[in-house]
């Protein structure tokens, strides 16, 4: 049930930290979060200071090395990740109210966005129970017993992107609370209010002061968490370019850092596989937050004699998509999250045309919808491998539909990218998905859809990024491993 008492408070936009929800004062900057189906303000928030990642962190270290969470066993973290995930799902219908407010998400998606964050988190509640914090070794270089021990990293400095703020908490505090350690959530200020409403879950289930701190802040102060020496591993997602800078940071004083950054990521539709199907897989990527997400399959790369079916196919079930008000169940796309992402799109589209190429369809502001930030999701055609369109992650919904001269030839344009997210290979001969899968260089391949998987693991090769999330590939980088090698045998697992 929507908790409309729960929203007012939320819309505060308090700091949650050491536990305690902390006003900010008068001299901080605030946000306004402008609904992007109606461009009114939604809620105003602070931004934290330089005293807010401080105070912040400071909690967060002494939390780690002074309060009950050091001595907490593995049973009982996953015992409140899964009194965590129990209490989203209570909140279920608030966190789609939020989401859709803040960037337009559909609201008949939030229920679905609740459930794969949730199966997460219980996912990691169970290795927590289950995981073999200490192995136990015959020594090779001396000694009578030798064991190898998981523990936590530490400090963990989290920065959650605005697209499904929801989830990116579930990939990365879950696996942290898992590993035993503390956090600060470092949020979007274009989308906070999922993370405050994450702070009084938190709450309500128990969890130790210091252990998870929430605060938004923008660039300046979130540089000073990353900076921050008693932080001793960065997690971030966003774009490739803030990626750098971040990762940069993190080489200079040797802390840990996972980084899911972005894609350019390819659909490669073999001869054998029918164009309609095609269309049916990629043409829902567009409800899907209007394509704003880094694993959108954006590229579709075809047979040079199989383009204009393909084309014709997709143009034809992108037209049938309902674009409008995110809060209407009819609605089969929303808004884009906010005027700067449609400025972007907007900004593509006039580079493509100045290339000599035009939407086969889309592009333009559908009719009757004068208020907000929408537009009629755009395909293109016969693009050529060096277009803008599809050199460059747009993060918005544009699919450039690329021909290829044979199977090779777009293998190699699949590959001829910085990036390395995720890819798709449709073709109905098993055989043949495995060794062109095999080929593509991504940290995802999916078969005949649009596929990834928190479960096994996601992430990417080459400028995609560094580290994995989810699954138990997805947990490692929040532990340290060291060797304890004893003259006389005890039993430590």
């Amino acid at each position: 049930m929507l908790d409309l008492q729960l929203v007012n408070r939320i819309k505060l936009g308090r700091l949650f930290i050491d536990g305690q929800w902390v006003d900010a004062g008068p001299d901080h900057a605030r946000f306004d979060i402008v609904s992007p189906a109606t461009e009114e303000i939604f809620a105003t928030v602070p931004c934290a200071q330089a005293g807010d990642i401080e105070a912040a962190v400071s909690a967060a270290r002494s939390a780690l090395d002074h309060g009950p969470w050091a001595s907490t066993i593995p049973a009982e973290r996953g015992r409140l990740l899964h009194a965590f995930a129990d209490a989203i799902d209570s909140h279920a219908e608030t966190l789609a109210f939020l989401w859709a407010n803040e960037v337009g998400g559909l609201i008949g998606h939030g229920g679905g966005m609740v459930a794969m964050t949730t199966g997460i988190i219980r996912e990691y509640a169970r290795l927590a129970s289950q995981f073999a914090f200490t192995e136990r070794h015959t020594p090779t270089a001396g000694g009578a017993a030798g064991y190898l021990l998981h523990e936590p990293v530490g400090v963990v400095g989290m920065i959650i992107p605005w697209n499904s703020p929801l989830l990116m908490f579930a990939t990365k505090l879950a696996p942290a609370l898992a590993a035993g350690c503390t956090a600060v959530c470092k949020t979007s200020p274009e989308a906070p209010l999922e993370g405050i409403l994450i702070g009084e879950i938190l709450q309500e289930i128990g969890l130790p002061s210091g252990v998870v701190n929430i605060l938004m802040a923008d660039r300046i102060e979130s540089e000073l968490l990353v900076r921050d020496p008693r932080v001793d591993k960065i997690s971030f997602t966003g774009s490739t370019a803030v990626g750098k800078h971040v990762g940069s940071i993190c080489a200079s004083r040797v802390a840990r850092a996972t980084l899911e950054l972005g894609g350019k990521s390819a659909a490669v539709i073999m001869d054998d596989f029918e164009p309609e199907l095609v269309a049916q897989a990629l043409v829902p990527q567009f409800s899907m937050l209007s394509m704003q997400f880094c694993s959108a399959l954006s590229r579709v790369i075809v047979s040079r004699h199989r383009h204009d079916d393909l084309l014709d196919a997709l143009v034809a079930q992108t037209e049938s998509i309902v674009v409008g008000d995110p809060f209407d169940p009819s609605s089969q796309m929303g808004p884009m999250a906010m005027r700067r992402q449609l400025d972007r799109l907007n900004d593509f589209l006039a580079s493509a045309r100045s290339e000599g190429l035009s939407p086969a369809t889309g592009g333009d502001r559908p009719a009757g919808l004068d208020r907000g930030f929408y537009v009629r999701p755009a395909v293109f055609g016969h693009v050529p491998h060096e277009a803008r369109i599809s050199r460059e992650e747009v993060f918005g919904p544009l699919l450039s539909v690329i021909p290829a001269d044979d199977e090779e030839h777009a293998i190699a344009l699949a590959n001829d990218t910085n990036m390395g997210l995720n890819n798709s290979i449709f073709t109905h001969d098993l055989e043949r998905a495995v060794a062109v899968g095999k080929r593509l260089c991504s940290g995802t391949v999916g078969h005949n859809a649009f596929r990834s998987d928190f479960g096994i693991g996601f992430g990417g090769f080459k400028q995609s990024g560094i580290g994995r999330e989810g699954g138990l590939a997805g947990l490692m980088p929040y532990l340290e491993s060291k060797t304890l090698i004893l003259d006389g045998n005890v039993d430590l697992v």
